[in-house]
């Protein structure tokens, strides 16, 4: 039986001819042992010859070399032989040129667009479209952050390029080592924190949730303070924080946040950082117990620098049982302001120590809130970005929260982000109360069109479950108040702060 096969003779024989030119590859050890063979062979002729040499007679047709010469001839060809076969022979120094090497590693740059339009449709999941092929650090419990140079990053530097304030894509961002920085880099010394912010930095929640990261890292790290800021909202540079958020970072930090704006900088020009520190997930990652840690840390330091006291019992000012109603004017407003007040006010004369403050948050600076914050025991409040004050109340303090007609079924999960703030900072949100009557959606009740007649809408009241619900939280306000002063373990007393 035949049992010729094509492919495999084909096989074979592309097998032996691979075998057969692979000595003559032009990387192949073997060929440089076989010029050296053949150069020694050469070498030990020429010497045989050079003995033989004689010197030229009248019958030459031809001078012959003297001895003395054809053997100088001999070693400088030798030399030249020697010296161009071990060349060939021996493997390439990369270390015999670095500035060669910097210049490859510098070529090597690729800068990337700081938001990546593939994941236009899921920004916020996994790597995010805001630096997109970074990788985060995660620890448990703790905030995800980049941090460069580091080990993930190989020892690299973060740098920047782009100064556009409307479209990220054409803000860029690469990786380089320090010795060997893009064509025109500045390098900016110090510690610089990289902030991504979905929303804004006007808005005191979601401009606080952009932060917050920073001083968890801040907190877990030595408490090192940064440099400078460098501000992204979808990648567009942003070169302003709330007044608000901008005294919290200064209270926090002991100093005020230094926004960098790249003046001194070409739109084209690249900018290294010595070292930077990059939050794109807000809080995400973090444990309960690790945020009411950093909400510690904020609340004490703004006390601090607002003259505030840090501890209840050493304040004269602060009433058994502080009740503030913290009022919002225009949108999601009470439509009857002096009825609510009313209703409240009735309530809080039952109980012993218990005093009724009103405040407009639009009329308050950055300290007064954190000092009404410090008297308060329940807040009171509609929904709004005002309620990110809570976490400057002592921990255990209450919250009871107002909506407008139609959130419930189209505001979306938003609607929750103070129950969570109350839960991440130590707080107990005690419910909300949603009016149902307001103003008339011409769509169907569960058409998204509906909450643009919705969202801003005013609040009403309902006597009868205000009361009821004021009277039940400040019993047991005052019930937890008896068993601290009988047990004499109060709420933990503040002293210093972390981080001094």
């Amino acid at each position: 039986m035949n049992n010729y096969s094509p492919a495999f003779h084909r096989h074979k024989s592309l097998k032996q001819e691979k075998n057969i030119m692979l000595p003559f590859s032009c990387y192949s050890p073997k060929l440089s042992l076989y010029i050296l063979a053949t150069c020694v062979i050469l070498l030990m002729l020429l010497q045989i010859r050079s003995l033989h040499t004689v010197l030229p007679t009248s019958s030459s047709p031809l001078p012959s070399l003297s001895p003395s010469a054809s053997w100088s001839l001999f070693q400088q060809w030798q030399n030249l032989v020697l010296n161009r076969t071990l060349a060939a022979a021996s493997p390439v120094n990369c270390t015999q040129n670095p500035d060669s090497m910097n210049q490859k590693l510098r070529d090597s740059i690729t800068f990337l667009p700081l938001k990546d339009l593939r994941f236009s449709n899921q920004p916020l999941d996994g790597h995010t479209w805001f630096m997109s092929s970074m990788y985060d650090t995660r620890e448990e419990g703790e905030v995800q952050y980049q941090q460069f140079p580091s080990e993930p990053s190989k020892g690299r530097l973060l740098c920047l390029k782009g100064r556009d304030t409307h479209d990220g894509s054409w803000n860029y961002y690469a990786l380089a080592w320090p010795e060997a920085l893009p064509t025109n880099a500045t390098l900016m010394k110090g510690l610089t924190f990289v902030s991504y912010n979905h929303y804004n930095y006007d808005n005191i929640w979601h401009g606080l949730s952009a932060v917050m990261p920073f001083v968890a890292w801040h907190r877990k790290n030595s408490c090192e303070k940064p440099t400078r800021w460098v501000l992204y909202h979808w990648g567009e540079l942003r070169f302003k924080m709330g007044t608000w958020l901008n005294l919290l970072m200064e209270a926090t930090f002991g100093q005020a946040p230094y926004i960098e704006e790249f003046n001194d900088v070409d739109d084209d020009q690249p900018v290294c950082f010595e070292k930077a520190v990059v939050m794109r997930h807000n809080e995400g990652g973090m444990s309960r117990e690790s945020r009411m840690e950093v909400y510690d840390l904020m609340r004490c330091k703004a006390r601090v620098y607002c003259n505030a006291s840090l501890d209840r019992r050493d304040s004269d000012e602060r009433p058994d049982i502080g009740m503030t109603l913290l009022m919002r004017s225009g949108a999601r407003s009470f439509r009857n302001e002096t009825a609510v007040i009313g209703v409240f006010e009735k309530e809080c004369k039952k109980v012993k120590g218990c005093r009724l403050m009103v405040a407009y948050s639009n009329n308050l600076t950055f300290c007064q809130q954190v000092k009404q914050m410090s008297l308060t025991d329940i807040l009171i409040s509609p929904h709004g970005a005002q309620l990110t004050n809570m976490f400057l109340m002592d921990r255990n303090s209450s919250v009871m929260e107002f909506y407008p007609k139609g959130w419930l079924k189209l505001a979306g999960v938003g609607q929750y982000v103070y129950h969570w703030i109350a839960s991440w900072s130590g707080m107990r949100h005690r419910g909300e109360w949603r009016d149902p009557n307001g103003e008339s959606c011409p769509y169907s009740d569960e058409d998204h069109r509906c909450m643009s007649f919705y969202k801003n809408g005013l609040i009403g009241y309902n006597e009868t479950h205000f009361a009821e619900w004021a009277r039940n939280v400040l019993n047991d306000v005052q019930t937890k108040r008896f068993e601290e002063e009988g047990t004499k373990n109060g709420t933990a007393s503040m002293k210093t702060c972390d981080c001094n």
